[in-house]
C-alpha cells in the first residue's frame, strides 16, 4: 500500500483538487478550469464544522482528495452518518493502494466523530469504483437518485 499523508485541504490545494476532479472520463466533461465557483464552494466547506475537504499527499504532492460530510439524523436512533463524496486518485496511481488508504482514513475519521455508518454515492458508469467500494465492505443497499437543478 502507498505511503500517504491525509490532511485538511487548504485554499492553496484548490488547483490540485480541480485537476483530480477532471482526471477521469466523467469529470473531464463536467469540471472546468474556472476557479471562482469552486473557491466559493471550498470556502463554504472550510467554514462548516461538519464538512472536511481532505487531500492525500505522496512525496509532497497532492495525489488524491475527497469530501467528508458529517450528517445528523433522526433515523437509526438519532445516529450521525458520514457521507463521502468527490473521491479522486491521480490516474497514474490507481490500483496501487492509495484509494484504499484514503477510504480507511475516512472510515476511521467517521468512527472518531461518532458516526454509526458511512455512505457514499458513485456514478452508475463507474464499474471499477463499484468493485473497489464492494471490496472495502460497502454494500449497494439503496438506490440513489438525483435531480439536477
Amino acid at each position: 500500500m502507498m505511503d500517504l499523508t491525509m490532511r485538511a485541504a487548504t485554499a492553496a490545494d484548490l488547483p490540485a483538487i480541480l485537476r483530480l476532479l477532471a482526471d477521469d472520463p466523467l469529470g473531464k466533461n463536467r469540471e472546468t478550469a474556472v476557479e471562482a465557483p469552486y473557491r466559493v464552494a471550498f470556502d463554504a466547506i472550510a467554514a462548516d464544522p461538519n464538512q472536511e475537504m481532505i487531500v492525500a499527499e505522496a512525496d509532497g504532492a497532492v495525489v488524491g482528495c475527497f469530501q467528508l460530510s458529517f450528517l445528523p439524523g433522526l433515523s437509526r436512533r438519532g445516529a450521525w452518518r458520514a457521507q463521502i463524496e468527490s473521491v479522486r486518485i491521480d490516474s497514474s496511481l490507481r490500483g496501487q493502494g492509495a484509494g484504499q488508504a484514503m477510504m480507511e482514513w475516512a472510515i476511521a475519521r467517521a468512527r472518531d466523530r461518532g458516526c454509526a455508518l458511512v455512505q457514499l454515492t458513485t456514478d452508475k458508469q463507474r464499474a471499477d469504483a463499484h468493485r473497489f467500494y464492494a471490496r472495502l465492505g460497502f454494500v449497494a443497499s439503496h438506490e440513489g437518485m438525483k435531480l439536477t437543478l
